[in-house]
């Protein structure tokens, strides 16, 4: 709260001054001075001081980043002047072709031209008046936008206020990052929600709901390429404007350059091909612009584009093709995905036979069969998918998922409340390699040794067939395999015969049970205390433990009503590992009655230590964050947790504090 020396107003816009530096220097430099949960310690000292005192609301204030109260719809707006489209350069030629009419329009007139990389998101103008962010519309039909001022004021990259009397207007682009993308994804896959298609479909989506919370939690970024007052360029030259709005504390694009002629420009054009993927955003091409604005001037517009600029587009990412097959995939944990065989056909550069159709319910949603027309797009390095069914054949055959899984020929079923149909034998051979992989990883079984190729040549080679073959293998088929020497395999050996000593939370982690990770095992371990009561008790009486709602008892029911896994189970007893453990009273600590959730990597607390710590203390340790959850405990690199905490208000903390509340 304000000091005695200072009164609420002062404390109000000191924090604000302090948070617009650090929101700054984290979303614009990506150069963060100050940790995340010190960036929230002052973000709630100032919304409760914007709480309690009312009368000092601001809408320039950092707190209006976490969003409002969803409206009704969104008001239609005209621009300033027309948001314009771009003609196009499909290859090296045309981008010549461009570049000698320039040539002759300007006569002997130097000049130079500006590439910009060419985001692929979505137009916004930007108005600000009195050093403040009045207005933000999106591009729409070039003449009229709609107005989404408050879904923009969440965009932490863009500024509220700047230092600039007088009214301007910044054009730029809003883009969801991969990474954002990426952890979207997770969290809808998580709550069994469709996933999204594309970083830009979702930036333009999550910049027109109706809700500016949602919009909050997205993570949109807005970079920016034009400087205008009263709709026209404010200045002489375009990289001048560039500068100017870096200098007003807009996020500019670093990635562009300065040609003197067309050679330098194809230069960085096929400079940024090789580099797209390696970028932390999606773009389909480079944007090139005459650097003076009075030979735009003298250049001009045709009916539809302007004269002075040109899009060079990178090869399509996209294309059209026919499914000639519906194919089954099984995962891990036995899930069935449709994956559609295609002509072959070119996307982004490389050749496409196959894309994922997530699952049975898209497949209905695009209305697909075996025989149509369709889209299909590639995104980094992401697996193909089809976006659309562009025209149905004739004789299209309808596709049904197979009762029977197609590799090993066991029942599948759907569990209430998903979306995959799965099959339930873990010994399945399209499971056995990540299965292993999995049974063998650090924060299971902890068999140090069995990575990849290891476990590759032992299953081409025959040698296991299944998680419990680990305990049979013998020193001489260690040795027969490439690349391992003798000490090597009796490491192997010994890594192998020591995790028959983890403990029974770990064992039922490595199962493979669909939904059953560290977490959840180690509740089921602690409330029934042995493997064989969890395989055999009814939902209802699984429901009993704490956190385990019925889907996850469906889960492991329907692990354990295949003879299959069973015998696994039988198999991995009788070589030793542990079935049972006593069953312990709750502990009283410091922490007791607290619910934490980690995320990220700490300093120095690996996440197993992390959570034995606030467990001896009482406290409980959740996978995901609820508002039930006390703590985050955030590392480098947090992941989706983190936006849900920041949504909830759930209360964010480093290592240090976590050890501070453990006494440490």
């Amino acid at each position: 709260m304000a000091s005695a020396a200072s009164s609420p107003a002062q404390r109000i816009l000191a924090l604000r001054e302090l948070i617009e530096h650090h929101e700054h220097q984290y979303y614009v430099l990506d150069a963060p001075e100050i940790s995340d949960a010190d960036y929230d310690k002052l973000m709630r000292e100032l919304l409760a001081l914007e709480q309690a005192h009312p009368e000092l609301a601001n809408e320039c204030s950092p707190t209006v980043r976490v969003g409002g109260k969803a409206r009704e719809g969104f008001v239609k707006v005209p621009h300033s002047s027309p948001m314009l489209s771009l003609d196009n350069a499909l290859n090296e030629a045309e981008l010549l072709a461009f570049d000698r009419r320039v040539r002759e329009l300007l006569g002997d007139e130097p000049f130079r031209y500006v590439a910009e990389l060419k985001l692929d998101g979505l137009s916004m103008a930007v108005h600000y008046n009195h050093e403040r962010l009045q207005k933000a519309i999106t591009r729409g039909d070039g003449s009229v936008g709609e107005d989404v001022t408050e879904n923009a004021r969440t965009i932490r990259s863009l500024p509220l206020r700047v230092q600039q009397s007088g009214a301007f207007e910044t054009r730029g682009e809003v883009i969801m990052t991969r990474r954002a993308f990426e952890r979207l994804n997770e969290q809808r896959e998580q709550d069994a929600l469709p996933l999204y298609a594309n970083p830009r479909n979702s930036a333009a989506g999550s910049l027109r709901v109706l809700d500016s919370t949602v919009t909050a939690a997205r993570q949109l970024e807005y970079m920016t390429y034009f400087y205008f007052v009263d709709g026209q360029p404010a200045l002489d030259s375009h990289w001048d404007s560039l500068e100017h709005l870096k200098s007003l504390g807009f996020k500019v694009n670093p990635e562009r350059r300065l040609c003197s002629n067309v050679e330098e420009l194809i230069a960085f054009c096929n400079e940024f091909e090789v580099r797209r993927e390696s970028l932390p955003y999606e773009i389909d091409g480079v944007v090139a612009k005459i650097d003076s604005i009075p030979q735009q001037r003298k250049l001009g517009y045709t009916s539809k584009a302007p004269r002075w600029a040109i899009a060079y587009k990178y090869a399509a990412r996209d294309a059209e093709t026919i499914v000639e097959d519906i194919l089954i995939q099984v995962g891990r944990t036995g899930a069935l995905t449709p994956v559609a065989a295609l002509q072959p056909v070119a996307v982004g550069g490389v050749t496409v036979a196959r894309a994922t159709l997530h699952n049975e319910e898209e497949i209905a949603r695009l209305g697909l069969k075996i025989g149509d027309t369709v889209l299909v797009e590639r995104s980094g390095d992401v697996i193909p998918k089809v976006v659309k069914v562009v025209s149905s054949a004739p004789e299209g055959r309808s596709f049904a998922m197979p009762t029977e899984c197609p590799i090993c020929g066991g029942p599948v079923t759907r569990l209430e409340g998903e979306v995959a149909v799965r099959c339930g034998n873990v010994n399945c051979p399209a499971r056995l390699k990540q299965s292993i992989e999995h049974f063998a990883s650090r924060t299971v079984m902890d068999i140090d040794g069995m990575g990849e190729v290891l476990v590759d040549q032992l299953v081409e080679k025959g040698k296991i067939k299944n998680v419990a073959d680990l305990y049979e293998l013998k020193l001489e088929e260690l040795e027969e395999l490439e690349r391992m020497g003798k000490k090597s395999a009796a490491k192997i050996v010994q890594n192998i015969d020591a995790s028959r000593k983890r403990p029974l939370a770990r064992v039922i982690a490595g199962l493979g049970i669909p939904f059953v990770g560290s977490r959840t095992a180690q509740i089921l371990a602690d409330t029934f205390g042995n493997l064989k009561d969890i395989a055999e008790f009814p939902e209802e009486r699984l429901q009993g433990a704490e956190e385990i709602g019925p889907k996850v008892a469906a889960a492991i029911r329907f692990y354990f009503s295949d003879d299959r896994n069973r015998e696994l189970v039988q198999r991995l007893r009788e070589a030793g590992l542990t079935m049972e453990q006593e069953v312990k009273g709750k502990t009283v600590g410091p922490l007791t009655g607290q619910t934490f959730v980690l995320t990220g990597t700490m300093p120095t607390l690996k996440r197993e230590e992390a959570k034995a710590l606030i467990e001896e203390a009482g406290g409980k340790v959740s996978g995901s964050v609820s508002k039930k959850t006390t703590y985050l405990v955030t590392g480098e690199d947090a992941g989706s947790k983190l936006d849900k905490a920041k949504a909830l208000e759930i209360k964010i903390i480093e290592e240090a504090e976590l050890l501070g509340l453990l006494g440490k």
